[in-house]
């Protein structure tokens, strides 16, 4: 019986992971300030990452009579026409956009009311709201298994000659090659990284920011999109 249990709640958790994928959800374009501390009404002390979120503005709305299904695409970020390809900032002149944006990005229509020139702000958002942040992580250049991949290595001392290598890659006659996937040495970081599950701990209206509990991916002023649940 506890057997069948769990293979049930393996099954929802699936079907609940597939539902949430096709709702509508909130989202704006952010970026990542910093972190900082707060401190609770027992005296707990909580981690939060500072996000500057919008405003945005829309620039595209796009409907299912149209072109198959409804979005809107957001801008963020003030930039000078001269920064822009003609392709982008013709994307603005043709909506009558005076504010042209550096950053573009297509989220859910989740509010029908939206339309070209909408501005939106954090206040879509509330306090105690759960968040998923989504941001590129850090770059780390090239490194090594133990960095990259958690390998433990060999002894530091007493005759070792193993030290941080990264071990056996693949036997002679069988395999006789490195099998795709191996994990070895290479590139780390600068990957789409989704924390999800984070709370809004406080939204300051007047400063379009957000204060978000925990880590989020990336480096200070880096890009990164919130989605509300």
């Amino acid at each position: 019986m506890p057997k069948c249990n769990k293979i049930v709640r393996n099954c929802l958790k699936k079907i609940i992971g597939v539902w949430q994928d096709f709702v509508m959800r909130k989202a704006l374009i952010g970026k990542k300030i910093g972190m900082t501390q707060l401190f609770a009404e027992d005296g707990s002390m909580v981690p939060v990452t500072v996000v500057e979120l919008g405003p945005n503005v829309v620039v595209q709305k796009k409907t299912a009579d149209k072109d198959g299904y409804e979005s809107i695409k957001l801008g963020f970020g003030d930039v000078k026409e001269k920064d822009l390809t003609k392709a982008v900032a013709g994307e603005f002149k043709k909506r009558n956009i005076a504010e042209m944006k550096k950053s573009l990005r297509e989220v859910d229509l989740f509010d029908s009311s939206f339309e070209v020139g909408s501005v939106l702000t954090c206040d879509i958002f509330s306090e105690n709201d759960f968040v998923d942040v989504e941001g590129v992580s850090k770059g780390k250049g090239f490194q090594g298994t133990m960095k990259r991949h958690n390998f433990k290595g060999g002894r530091a001392s007493h005759g070792s000659s193993f030290h941080r290598a990264p071990g056996s890659m693949g036997c002679r006659t069988y395999p006789g090659e490195v099998w795709k996937g191996k994990k070895m040495a290479g590139r780390m970081g600068t990957d789409t990284v989704t924390v999800k599950n984070l709370k809004v701990v406080k939204v300051l209206k007047e400063k379009n920011t957000i204060l978000v509990s925990g880590a989020i991916p990336g480096r200070r002023n880096s890009l990164v999109l919130v989605k509300g649940k």
